[in-house]
Order: C-alpha cells, then structure tokens, then sequence
C-alpha cells in the first residue's frame, strides 16, 4: 500500500498545464494526464494476460480523488478474478444503450404495432394508446423496461386513482401489465411488477352505461341533439347515433368507402368490429340524409366523422361525450353507448320488434337453434325494414315535444 496514495486533492488543483501531457502517479497504476489545454484525466495502467492495457476512469473534477481510488479498487477486485475492467465497462455501457432503447414506452409502443398487425380493432388499439400516451408513459414511459419498479408503477396509477378514476386506473394496470408481459416474451425484462400490485388499487363499481329508455324523455333528448351547433363533425356524429344505435367506437370509425350508397347500407368489415365478422347496417332516410349533408365537408378524406385536431384520424371517443355533457345530460344519464340499450329497449317494448331482429342489428354474439353463428345478411329485408321504423318513431317523439 505504500506504493498508492501518492497524489494530494492540493497536488491536482496546483499542477498547470504544460507544453506536452504529462502525468501525475497514485500509484497502483493509476496516474492523473495533465492535457495541454489545461484538462485533466484519470486512468488505469494494468496487465491482462500478457498485454498492458489502460483504463479511462474519468475526468478530475467530475470524478474526485477519491471516487477515482474506489473505481480503481473495483478495477482490482475484477482483475482478481480473471476479468478484464476494460472489457467489464464495455459490456456496462452497451447494456446501458439497450436498456435506454428498450424504455417502457419504445415497448409499448413496439406492442401497439404488434396488436395492429394482428388485426385489432381499431377502437382497441386507440383506448390502449390513450392509456399509454395519457395515463402511463408520462410517468414510466422513459424508464427501462427492466428496471419499472411496482413502486414506479404504482405511482402512476394512484395519480389516476386521486381523479376519482378507479375503472381507468385498473384498466392501466392491465394494460401496463400487458406490456410487461410482452417484455418478457422478447427477452427484455425479467417478470411483469404489475403482478405484484394484486389487491392495491380500489376495485371498480361495475355500472350499466346510462341510458334513456322513457319514450318522453327520449324525445326531449333528440330535441336537444337537433339543437347542437359544435362542429359538423361532432354534430353529425351525435345525430347518427340514436339512429343506427352501434357502438361509439365503431361508429367513430365509419368510413365513406364502407357506405354502399346504391343499396342505402353501411358495411362494416370484421376487423372493426367486436365480434370479428363483418356486419351490415341498414341505412334509414334519416341516416342517408345526415351523411349526404355531411358528404360536402368530410367527403374528401377517409372517414366520414373526422378528428377537426388530428389529421387523417377518426373522431376522438370523447367528441360525442362532450357534447352530451355540452347539452345538459351528465354521464349518469345518458351515455353514446347506452343508445344501444335505449333501442334495444324500445324496439322491442314498444314497437314490438322481434327479439332475434333487433339482436342481428345490435351485431351481439347470438347462435340460432342450430348452433349457427352470426350472418351479416340474417333477416337483412327485415332489419332495414326495422331500422326505418325506429328512425320514424325517433321522429314522432320529437315532434310530440
């Protein structure tokens, strides 16, 4: 030990820069390079194997005296046993690269692409992504995969939690889980932490969506869509609702090249749909007459209700909640899914309509008697019939307002 510990913190602040670099020994191998310009580096000198290599420790102030005689101890306890440090920081700060490559949100957003190959419906792929982009990655989405913690992660969910948002914050916790587990799969993280959070968040009420099944006050309802002046977009949409009665998200979604204007239907294909298989919507005079007023401003895109913010994207799923808010009707009162209900209701109570009928236009997972799954084109002249006397009662009740 007599041969180390040469250098005082007074030595290295005194020693000027000269014409040529020089050094300043520790001992141990390790010497301070004094540069020309006045810098000044630690470094290494050591034997492995039969070859004399050098070690870059740092640059003095950054790393004081004192770190560089710990890094050079750590040097020594390696070279101890049989590895070479030059090699060991190498393979340090590649891992580093990887592990910053492989950050939380490069994953999720790797699974995304991934369920989108697989045919996801794209109202799937867009909640999932607003989790990610809203209620995750903002917290954890620039850690590395490998390295979330539960604790990381549950920071992230309590926020959700402290908005009142309990269903949100344990679907964010699925969907972290799902990426993950992902992580795992291809190699880039050991365990899914989300597993360890079992029990910590507030179980989710399951609620109904709110609907409105009192013909009256349906009525008043329509009156008060009929008087929306938002966007046309939005107002379109929130018009079309009630009367096709599909789900937000695949009505959000609807494209001008599925609307089959010869045969006054709408033609969904399976990957947006729910169930997977495709599914025909027929079209009232109503429904014909709200997409051709629209036609002029939209017609020139893809999708017949699309996001005024964000180009060549649909809708997004709070457009047509907003405007329900906007109108006076809070989300315990009606909600765009619960127009499903609403028809389901009073197709059935009040015009009645068969029940098989009105399950075929909900496109809800119904087996005939033998076994049969799902067809598009099942009761077809009777469910257009159908769709056309729903549109004129919806009429009737807001004329009797």
């Amino acid at each position: 030990m007599a041969a180390s510990n040469k250098l005082t913190e007074t030595a290295i602040k005194q020693a000027k820069a000269r014409e040529k670099p020089y050094k300043l020994s520790d001992g141990g191998g390790m010497y301070l390079e004094v540069m020309p310009t006045g810098s000044k580096y630690w470094r290494l000198k050591y034997r492995y194997g039969s070859k004399e290599k050098r070690l870059a420790i740092g640059v003095y102030p950054d790393v004081t005296l004192a770190v560089a005689r710990e890094k050079r101890r750590e040097a020594k306890i390696r070279l101890a046993d049989g590895c070479d440090p030059s090699e060991v920081k190498k393979q340090n700060k590649l891992a580093k690269q990887v592990a910053v490559s492989n950050t939380f949100e490069v994953v999720a957003a790797e699974l995304v692409e991934k369920r989108r190959q697989e045919g996801a419906a794209p109202v799937t792929l867009d909640k999932m992504k607003w989790i990610l982009d809203k209620k995750l990655c903002p917290y954890v989405g620039r850690i590395p995969v490998a390295e979330v913690t539960p604790r990381q992660l549950l920071d992230a969910l309590r926020r959700i939690e402290s908005d009142g948002l309990h269903e949100t914050a344990n679907r964010a916790k699925r969907v972290a889980g799902q990426v993950l587990r992902y992580a795992v799969a291809t190699g880039r993280a050991d365990r899914d932490v989300s597993q360890d959070l079992r029990g910590a968040l507030v179980v989710a009420k399951v609620t109904h969506r709110a609907a409105i099944t009192d013909p009256q006050e349906l009525g008043k309802l329509l009156v008060a869509i009929e008087g929306y002046n938002g966007t046309p977009e939005v107002r379109a949409a929130l018009q079309i609702t009630p009367l096709l009665f599909q789900r937000p998200g695949e009505i959000r979604h609807m494209e001008w090249a599925e609307i089959d204007w010869v045969q006054e239907r709408w033609e969904i294909p399976p990957h947006k749909m729910k169930m997977k298989q495709p599914h025909i919507v027929p079209l009232c005079r109503q429904a014909v007459a709200i997409l051709r007023e629209i036609e002029p401003i939209t017609g020139h895109g893809s999708y017949v209700f699309p996001s005024a913010r964000r180009g060549g994207r649909p809708l997004s799923e709070n457009g047509v909640r907003t405007a329900l808010r906007t109108l006076g009707y809070s989300n315990d009162q009606v909600t765009a899914h619960g127009f499903r209900a609403t028809a389901r209701t009073l197709l059935d109570e009040v015009l009645g309509c068969r029940v098989d009928w009105i399950e075929q236009q909900l496109a809800h997972a119904v087996k005939d008697a033998n076994g049969r799954a799902y067809n598009r084109t099942k009761y077809l002249p009777e469910r257009k019939e159908m769709m056309q006397n729903w549109a004129d009662y919806l009429d009737q009740l807001k004329a009797s307002v």
